[in-house]
């Protein structure tokens, strides 16, 4: 289930958490940016399709006592940063900061995700590929090159059909903004200005008025899929925040 991306030391940890395709395959960008920091541990979600999102919490922070019994920073991508708030609110004594990227504390839009939910069982999985092709003005930024699109849709091959489909039902259900105040870790707040997937600048300011240590970037020119843009390195975001933490 888990990746060691990098040599574990006695450093600091951050456990990269995926978005809804669960793969953790999206990160390859970012990792080598990170390791400058970190030790990198990566967490493909379980393909389990009686998943909670509670179950993913537990999941997530069993990785966390065996990776860093001291505690991890959590870098969340969209589903992924749902599921890292979730496990600071369940275990805050494993989690030392989080990283939320893209992310919300609940899904607003219940129309598109109640369609979202019915296509993924009346469309054959074969034809996700041409899906994605489909829609990629919608989830990328618009400067997304070609070499970057090419690699996004060859590993999203990858993606599980059971854990996709569960992983939205999850979200129906998902609302933690009356918990919000109860997160206590130090928080990072990541929002592509340019998000048409969901309103993630939006959301950002509004986790970031809840959550009592939290600060906001706002990431200009960047859509939801963004981490795998050539000119996006997140580490110039994360590692500043962490060490002004420590310091």
């Amino acid at each position: 289930m888990k990746h060691h991306l990098s040599d574990l030391s006695d450093g600091d940890t951050i456990i990269l958490v995926p978005g809804i395709d669960g793969t953790a395959l999206l990160f390859y960008r970012q990792i080598p940016l990170l390791t400058k920091r970190f030790n990198v541990v990566a967490f493909p979600l379980p393909e389990d399709s009686e998943a909670t999102m509670n179950s993913l919490a537990d999941d997530l922070a069993g990785l966390i006592e065996e990776v860093a019994p001291q505690g991890a920073v959590l870098l969340g991508e969209s589903f992924g940063g749902a599921l890292s708030m979730t496990t600071a609110l369940k275990r805050p004594d494993l989690v030392r900061g989080l990283v939320i990227l893209n992310s919300f504390p609940h899904m607003s839009n219940r129309a598109q995700l109640h369609a979202g939910r019915i296509l993924m069982r009346m469309v054959p999985w074969a034809a996700m590929p041409h899906i994605r092709r489909g829609t990629e003005s919608r989830i990328h930024s618009p400067h997304t090159n070609a070499e970057d699109l090419a690699e996004f849709h060859e590993r999203m091959l990858k993606v599980h059909p059971g854990g996709y489909r569960r992983r939205l039902d999850i979200l129906a259900s998902y609302d933690i903004r009356d918990e919000l105040h109860r997160v206590g870790v130090p928080t990072l707040l990541l929002a592509g200005d340019l998000d048409r997937l969901i309103p993630s600048e939006r959301w950002g300011r509004y986790m970031q008025q809840r959550i009592p240590n939290a600060e906001l970037t706002v990431l200009n020119g960047f859509g939801h899929v963004c981490l795998i843009n050539h000119d996006l390195d997140v580490s110039e975001h994360v590692i500043p925040w962490w060490d002004r933490q420590l310091s």
